[in-house]
Parts: C-alpha cells; sequence; structure tokens
C-alpha cells in the first residue's frame, strides 16, 4: 500500500521535538498548543543504543503492550546506524543513528515511533504511516510520555493533515 502520509508524520513529528526542545533549551514546560495551554511532560533522552535496547525490551514486556499488540512478544534489536539523517525500522530490528550528529534520534518520540512500525501486523496491507500506524503512535506516546505529549502530537498531526483514523 502506498505510503501517502508519510512526509507529513514527519513533519509533524519534527514541529513536536522542535516544541519540546525549545521547552526544555529555555527551562520552559508550559506551551501553547491551539489556544491550549500544555503542561510537556519528560520526554526521555537515551545516551547509548544499548539504553535504547534495554529501554524497548522493558516497554515490549509491559502488561498492556503486551495485551494490546501480540507482536509485543516478538524481541526487537536496536543497533547503530550510519549516518544522522533517520531512525529506521526493518525486520524486528530498530537502527539508530548515534554519532555526534545523529545523537537526536536517541529519544524517546523517535524510539516510540519505531516501536510502533515493530507493533504493527506485518501481514496487513496498512501503509507504513497510515491511520493505523498513528493510532498504535499516539497510544503509545500517550501511555509512556503522557497525554499532553499525545494532545500536542495530535494537534500536530491534524494541522498536517495527517490521517488518524
Amino acid at each position: 500500500m502506498r505510503d501517502t502520509q508519510r512526509s507529513a508524520v514527519y513533519e509533524a513529528e519534527t514541529l513536536v521535538r522542535t516544541m519540546f526542545d525549545r521547552a526544555d533549551e529555555r527551562g520552559l514546560r508550559s506551551v501553547e498548543v491551539m489556544g491550549s495551554t500544555i503542561t510537556l511532560p519528560v520526554e526521555r533522552k537515551f545516551g547509548s543504543v544499548e539504553s535504547v535496547q534495554a529501554y524497548c525490551d522493558q516497554l515490549l514486556g509491559l502488561n498492556w503492550v503486551l495485551a494490546t499488540w501480540p507482536r509485543a512478544t516478538i524481541p526487537v534489536s536496536v543497533r547503530s546506524r550510519a549516518g544522522n539523517a533517520a531512525a529506521h525500522y526493518s525486520n524486528d530490528v530498530i537502527a539508530v543513528p548515534d554519532d555526534r550528529d545523529g545523537r537526536w534520534a536517541l529519544r524517546e518520540f523517535v524510539v516510540l515511533h519505531e516501536l510502533a512500525h515493530h507493533l504493527g501486523d506485518p501481514t496487513s496491507d496498512e501503509a507504513s504511516h497510515g491511520p493505523e500506524f498513528v493510532d498504535r503512535y499516539t497510544s503509545l506516546v500517550g501511555e509512556i510520555i503522557g497525554p499532553e505529549a499525545t494532545f500536542v502530537l495530535r494537534a500536530m498531526f491534524l494541522a498536517g493533515g495527517v490521517r488518524t483514523d
């Protein structure tokens, strides 16, 4: 199936990550999003590929994750990726850039995005960044980072024309 939402999903995620980064830089937790004042939760950042692996292992072992997505029983491997442009998921492997310029990817939003790919049914005909993926991703963000993060992410998806259902 054609992945028509890919660029819109990435653009919305970039806006959200930038919002979180600027809030961290300025020491602010409250931001205004579409007329609502939101207190941003803390987004975890990782120091190494190994810490991303440990995070993924723990997340996939959570009871609610196991009950929601059958593929949570399938382990995911995390490895370093050359270059710094993107993280990637394929065949139960998450690849994250971790050199000096790629450390931007060692963060919770990016890892949850890749785990949302892992948790999808590989035998379905869903688009890689289609509504089913968006639902998994926003569910993970809401439960792990917090409902405020989901609000911000959904608002940016809406503003960018991303279909969520």
